[in-house]
């Protein structure tokens, strides 16, 4: 199991044809603890492909620390970076294969680059194979194989060093979305069985929801917020965290769809969040049908998130005018709770 740290990173591309320079990265510390699934988010051009670049070594930081496990990887030699990059595996959005080799071939590669004996590799290719589920498509060359089997290959091939990192970088993206989701379920037995330190990058919420123990938000280069899955996704604070989790999870109506709901419903209108560890909805049913408020569910609703339930609903609120007022006043005492008309 390993470790990456990063401590207050930094990259600067020099400008072109005396042009400013461009800052890419600017004082992004994170810790990803041994075993943890950490994905970075961010927008197009936010700095996190050029993250994870700097973490594999394949681009030198301009300023800060790095550690892999033991290794500070920054300022070391090419020669000495080899060996580092022995210890991490890479998956990418369009797979980098080779199409000239069989499936078999493509895994076996970097075998044959760390020296490993024939034998010891075919071994290893076929064990591999079978844990992704292409055991049978060892001959098989990878324009036969779908998007799915194709990333399932650079898993494999990923995995054949016994790395203590893996890094994907939208390894989900180019996959339809039943695809994706078996994808994930695979990195997350890599991560259960193995005990392997997962780096992803994505712009996909879903993929952070799906499967990441922990998560950094990055904008313009910067790390903007960072935290367990559920406290982000429940309780977002940055304005680019906003943005991601309104499109991932239930949500407050937006203005013009509550115009609708507004003209559709003659009750009152409010929003409740709902969380592990909050008032659940048995108490909000009997507040309410203690002050004889009748109640239905018009917008959002409840999902998981990170192994635990969170939601918004809004709902409309039927009854004589005062006891809807005791409601929403005895409900502001338990909940999180909105008034929206």
């Amino acid at each position: 199991m390993t470790r990456v740290q990063l401590r207050g990173v930094g990259k600067i591309y020099p400008g072109r044809r005396g042009s400013d320079p461009v800052v890419a990265v600017e004082d992004v510390s994170i810790d990803v603890a041994s075993g943890e699934i950490h994905a970075i988010i961010g927008y197009s051009g936010a700095g996190k492909s050029t993250l994870l670049r700097l973490v594999n070594g394949l681009e030198a930081a301009t300023s800060g620390t790095i550690l892999v496990g033991d290794d500070d990887i920054t300022g070391l030699p090419e020669s000495r970076l080899r060996a580092v990059r022995g210890k991490i595996g890479m998956i990418f959005q369009q797979f980098n294969l080779f199409h000239a080799k069989t499936v078999a071939k493509n895994v076996e590669y970097p075998l044959i680059v760390a020296g490993m004996p024939a034998a010891e590799r075919r071994a290893r290719v076929a064990e591999l194979l079978d844990f992704v589920g292409l055991g049978g498509r060892a001959k098989a060359y990878t324009d036969q194989l779908s998007g799915g089997q194709k990333q399932r290959v650079g898993i494999a091939r990923a995995l054949a060093t016994n790395p203590g990192v893996l890094l994907a970088d939208e390894a989900t993206s180019a996959l339809d979305p039943e695809t994706s989701r078996e994808v994930l379920r695979l990195l997350s037995r890599v991560n259960r069985e193995f005990g392997i330190t997962i780096l992803l990058i994505t712009h996909e919420m879903e993929v952070v929801r799906e499967i990441a123990h922990r998560v950094t938000v990055m904008d313009d280069g910067k790390a903007v917020e960072q935290g367990s899955v559920f406290d982000v996704f429940s309780n977002p604070q940055a304005p680019t965290s906003q943005r991601f989790v309104a499109t991932a999870l239930p949500t407050t109506p937006a203005e013009e769809h509550l115009a609708d709901l507004r003209a559709r419903h003659r009750g009152s209108l409010v929003s409740v969040t709902l969380r592990d560890g909050g008032v659940d909805q048995p108490v909000i049913f009997s507040t309410l049908a203690a002050r004889g408020v009748s109640v239905s569910i018009v917008h959002g609703g409840v999902t998981e998130v990170g192994g635990r339930s969170f939601g918004r609903v809004t709902l409309e609120l039927i009854g004589e005018e005062t006891a809807v007022a005791e409601a929403i006043t005895a409900l502001q005492a338990e909940a999180e709770l909105e008034v929206l008309s």
